[in-house]
This record gives structure tokens, C-alpha cells and sequence, in this order.
């Protein structure tokens, strides 16, 4: 399955061997009821991508669950993704992630290929196979059966955005770079084997962060699954984090909510990304919204203080939208 990447906008501005870019997990601050309260996300993405962020990150949740309470960015992650490509022109638009299983591998591979020609060739796609149990039967699909399921969409995805050669029925239009990067999201109900034959690359889950040990269990879990990646052809992973970065750059980092939020200084935050890029990580996304501070003020003290140790790599440039 091996795959050239070179050229790919979106692909070649977050992910190289040895190296670790930045990224912002939406939705930078959290629903409160108010969507008027959301207004604004965009502009500090657009100033995002002036400051040398390499991504921005949105997630796919179809119904607000009081159970789960996290209800993402809200809007559809299509919608979002090209309202974002509508007003950027370098960062590369990802997903953290796209469920699937829900969806209908036509619709899929349709709403991706359109993303990704309006945006220039940007998109990196995240894919999981869901972890929120009642929108399962919202959809009419067998929850205990995503696996399967999850391995049949990811085929039939690739399939329709493969060129159909003698005419007949097709889907278009087809990817800038002939393919979408796929991001396997966590297990996925799968093996450590079929991510390794199948993934473009890997996003998972960074355990404890605020110790020297966590790191370093990532980093092994990462070499082992590169260990089965045929021929050890490069693929990068990505991991994310929440933080509540302080404006004391000493504060040292500190476990919020169970373990669930980082608070730390930005000298924390440094030692951790570097700790990270050793150990084999490509992209950290970090996700703002659960701090005290205004999401603008981070992203700015962010801009300024960590992400020209982890700037965005350069890429090709983005190809001329389609519209």
C-alpha cells in the first residue's frame, strides 16, 4: 500500500520523518447554549495560520449526547471544514476524526473529495469507528458491528476515489493528489496489523503527560506499530492534548480533571513537545478550550513562545481552489 505523499499541500505542511508541527484542536472555546457565543473561531484560525500553526482540527459529532456533554465544534465537520478552506489559504485542514461507520461510503468519499479540491489539496482526514453508543441506532447501524464495518468503508472510500478507467458510473470529483490521507483514530476496532497495512498514518491517544514515563510508553507503542508497517515506509502520528496554558512559563504542568487537561507554562508545554518528537510523534494538536484564558490570548502566546520551535513545514503550495 505504500504512497508517495510528495507534493500533497495538506500532507507535506504537518507531517515529516524526525520532525513535530503544532496544530489547534476546534472548538477553541466550548457550547454554552448560545450559539452566538461561537462567532469568531474562524478569524483566530486564519491568525492561527499566520503565526506558522501547520493544522487546524475539527471533530465529527452528529448528536448531543447530556451523557458525553462534549458536543464538538457543533456545526457538521464538512461544513466547517470548507467554511475554514473559504478562509485560509496554507494551514491544513484536518479532521480528528470523521465516524465511518455512520456514514455511507459514497457521502464520504464525496463531502472529502469536494473538501479537499476547495481547499487546494489541504485536507487530512482522521477516520473512527464512533465511541458514543446512541447514535448508533439514530443511524440504524449495529454498534457492536462497527469494526467490520469501519474495514468495509474504508475500502469502498478508497475504491470510489480510485479513477474508473472505460467510462460507466463514477463519483467525482476525484482528489487533487489522487488520494486522501487516512488517519486511523485509536484502535478502531482493529488490530495493530491491519492499521499498520492500512493507515496513512496514526492518531492516538497520549496517556499521562505529566510525567516523564508517559512519553516514553507513547514512544514505545509508537515503534512498535511502525515495526509492522511493511518496508518501515514512513507514516507519521499525530497526538493531541487539552491545555490550560498559564501566562507563567514556569508553572510546571499539572493533571486538571482526572488527568483530562494540562495546566502548564509554555516551558512545560516545550519539554513535553520535545519529548514527544523523540519519541516519534509528527503532530501535537492542542485544544484550548477548556482553559481559563481567553482562546485568543493563547493562541497568541502559543504563537509566539511554541510553535517557532515546531513551525509548519514547507509544502507545496495549495493548488488553485476549484470555484
Amino acid at each position: 500500500m505504500a504512497k508517495t505523499w510528495a507534493g500533497h499541500p495538506g500532507y507535506g505542511h504537518m507531517f515529516a520523518p524526525g520532525r513535530l508541527t503544532v496544530g489547534l484542536f476546534l472548538p477553541l472555546w466550548p457550547y454554552s447554549g448560545d450559539m452566538a457565543a461561537m462567532h469568531g473561531q474562524s478569524a483566530l484560525v486564519e491568525e492561527a495560520e499566520r503565526l506558522g500553526f501547520a493544522g487546524a482540527w475539527v471533530r465529527d459529532v452528529p448528536l448531543a449526547d447530556p451523557g458525553f456533554g462534549d458536543v464538538g465544534q457543533v456545526y457538521d465537520p464538512w461544513s466547517a471544514l470548507t467554511w475554514l478552506a473559504a478562509r485560509t489559504s496554507r494551514i491544513s485542514l484536518a479532521a480528528g476524526s470523521v465516524i465511518f461507520t455512520l456514514r455511507h461510503p459514497i457521502d464520504l468519499a464525496k463531502q472529502a473529495a469536494s473538501v479537499d479540491h476547495l481547499s487546494g489539496g489541504r485536507l487530512v482526514l482522521g477516520i473512527a469507528s464512533g465511541d458514543r453508543p446512541v447514535e448508533f441506532p439514530a443511524y440504524g447501524v449495529d454498534f457492536e458491528t462497527r469494526g467490520a464495518r469501519y474495514r468495509e468503508t474504508v475500502d469502498a472510500f478508497r475504491g470510489l476515489l480510485e479513477p474508473k478507467p472505460g467510462g460507466g458510473v463514477d463519483l467525482l470529483p476525484k482528489p487533487t493528489h489522487g488520494r486522501v490521507p487516512l488517519l486511523v483514530t485509536g484502535s478502531s476496532q482493529q488490530s495493530p496489523e491491519w492499521i499498520a497495512e492500512n493507515a496513512d498514518g496514526w492518531l492516538i491517544y497520549p496517556g499521562a503527560t505529566a510525567t516523564a514515563e508517559g512519553p516514553r510508553a507513547l514512544g514505545q507503542k509508537i515503534s512498535r506499530w511502525r515495526g509492522l508497517v511493511p518496508g518501515q515506509e514512513f507514516r507519521p502520528v499525530v497526538t493531541n492534548e487539552w491545555i490550560d496554558l498559564t501566562e507563567d512559563p514556569a508553572h510546571p504542568p499539572t493533571p486538571l480533571r482526572g488527568g483530562f487537561v494540562l495546566r502548564t507554562g509554555t516551558q512545560g508545554l516545550l519539554e513535553l513537545l520535545n519529548r514527544w518528537q523523540d519519541e516519534g510523534v509528527n503532530h501535537a494538536a492542542l485544544g484550548v478550550q477548556h482553559g481559563r484564558r481567553p482562546a485568543a490570548e493563547v493562541v497568541a502566546q502559543l504563537g509566539a513562545e511554541v510553535v517557532p520551535h515546531f513551525p509548519a513545514l514547507s509544502a507545496a503550495p495549495p493548488l488553485e481552489p476549484a470555484w
